[in-house]
């Protein structure tokens, strides 16, 4: 829900806030008037896109549902070649 109620630009601000002060989350989170478990999972999002393992994982994850999707399409293209093809073999008496 935290997503959808503050700005992209307001969460940045409040995940940089938090990572260039010394106060705890808590107290942050209370300044800005946020959920302090709201604001720990914007940063903790922050530290996980900034990360390059997971973006590659993430990036991975996208090809492979990528080619699934691609796959899927083929076997249905190829099913229906088939289906077409055993159609006109019998109207042609093949």
């Amino acid at each position: 829900m935290g997503t959808y109620r503050y700005s992209a630009e307001f969460r940045a601000d409040a995940v940089a806030l938090v990572r260039s002060s010394d106060r705890p989350v808590a107290q942050v989170a209370r300044d800005l008037g946020v959920n302090h478990e709201t604001l720990r999972q914007w940063v903790k999002a922050a530290e996980r896109a900034e990360d390059p393992v997971v973006v590659a994982e993430s990036a991975k994850d996208a090809e492979i549902a990528r080619l699934r999707r691609q796959v899927r399409e083929l076997e249905t293209e190829r099913e229906i070649l088939r289906k077409a093809a055993k159609y006109f073999a019998r109207e042609t008496g093949w």
